[in-house]
């Protein structure tokens, strides 16, 4: 079984249907039963604009880095990302192989669904 780790970049100011971008996503796993998902506050990072945001009490709005990341089998993963590219058209996405070495409830929950 192949498995793979989605990893989603957004802003915390990403906004979808009136509710931050990370959360909708997360809740939008949880439907698709995505084996697990997590979403990091990050402390600083940049993106296409190369604009710098981070947590510096210097700075008056953070606009902070967000990683959503998500990990199931290959096709569990492959059939959500079109869902997703219409919740996020714009947003950095990236695909990596991994190998799950510890995790029973990983297992188990890839066995229900």
């Amino acid at each position: 079984m192949r498995t793979l780790l989605l990893r989603i970049y957004l802003s915390e100011n990403d906004r979808y249907k009136g509710q931050n971008a990370h959360h909708a996503v997360v809740e939008f796993l949880k439907k698709e039963y995505i084996a697990g998902a997590t979403a990091h506050h990050c402390i600083e990072g940049y993106g296409t604009h190369h604009d710098i945001h981070t947590a510096s009490v210097l700075r008056l709005g953070t606009d902070l880095p967000v990683i959503v990341q998500a990990v199931d089998r290959e096709e569990k993963i492959r059939r959500i990302i079109p869902k997703l590219k219409e919740i996020l058209p714009e947003q950095l996405m990236i695909v990596q192989e991994v190998e799950v070495v510890s995790g029973e409830g990983f297992r188990e929950w890839d066995n229900k669904f």
